[in-house]
């Protein structure tokens, strides 16, 4: 049941969030896409460690 509350959450906050976005033109160049794309999959592979210690830690 949880699962449900959870998604049903992330769906509303899809399509309030989604228009919004679309509304103000916001907008990312080249560059700064790059500059993030950089730091995404080392934090991800940073937070799949931190999961693994957890998880055997308990």
């Amino acid at each position: 049941m949880t699962v449900l509350i959870i998604l049903g959450c992330l769906f509303i906050a899809l399509l309030v969030i989604i228009p919004l976005i679309e509304r103000s033109g916001f907008t990312m160049s080249n560059e700064t896409m790059g500059k993030w794309g950089r730091w995404i999959l080392p934090l991800l592979v940073v937070l799949g460690v931190i999961q693994l210690i957890m998880f055997y830690a308990n």
